[in-house]
């Protein structure tokens, strides 16, 4: 479904059953899996990628070079970057270096069902692994290892989380979920998966 306030360039790149919201655009070149859900006002530029069963609140805004890989959640106002010393290519300063993709684009990688807090801004270059979640706010300068709870500015790790969100009390490998009752030994095969 796409609504009418929508606007999609090229409607074939995006999956079955993904829905796009009010005042969304999905440019040309960006490209969209099954079953996503995609929330008013975001941003998905050309070169983005986004997986399967992936939910994109209202507000976000996705860059070229950013892969955002199955069943991860991104919170309101999420935003990506992916330039690590930007500068207004029109600038005659500028002009050399972005004539060439590779001399500034850093690509980011969202692993497979990573959950992103409202308002968090990621940082070029880095990979949150799978199932980490980053907390509302956060400034994620760095690559998170999966499982990983961080937050602040610049992110911290403070802990882990299972695969159903819930944190842990010691190390995911190790850990037993006190909510889903999920072993470390099951969350650590999905993790090197």
């Amino acid at each position: 479904m796409i609504h009418t306030q929508a606007l999609v360039d090229d409607p074939s790149s995006l999956g079955s059953g993904t829905n796009v919201w009010a005042f969304a655009h999905v440019m040309k070149g960006a490209k969209v899996g099954s079953h996503c859900n995609i929330g008013d006002h975001a941003f998905l530029e050309t070169g983005a990628t986004v997986g399967n069963n992936v939910t994109i609140k209202n507000r976000v805004l996705i860059w070229e070079g950013v892969t955002i890989e199955d069943d991860a959640f991104v919170g309101p106002g999420v935003v990506f970057t992916n330039d690590q010393f930007p500068r207004s290519p029109r600038m005659p300063e500028a002009k050399t270096r972005y004539s060439d993709r590779a001399n500034w684009l850093l690509p980011t990688r969202v692993e497979r069902g990573c959950s992103i807090g409202a308002a968090a801004t990621i940082c070029p270059g880095v990979i949150l692994g799978r199932y980490s979640m980053v907390a509302a706010g956060s400034v994620v300068t760095k690559s998170i290892e999966p499982h990983s709870l961080v937050v602040g500015s610049p992110a911290r790790h403070i802990g882990y989380v299972c695969t159903c969100g819930q944190k842990l009390e010691g190390h995911y490998q190790d850990a037993e979920c006190a909510v889903c009752g999920e072993s470390g030994s099951v969350r650590g095969s999905r993790s090197s998966g």
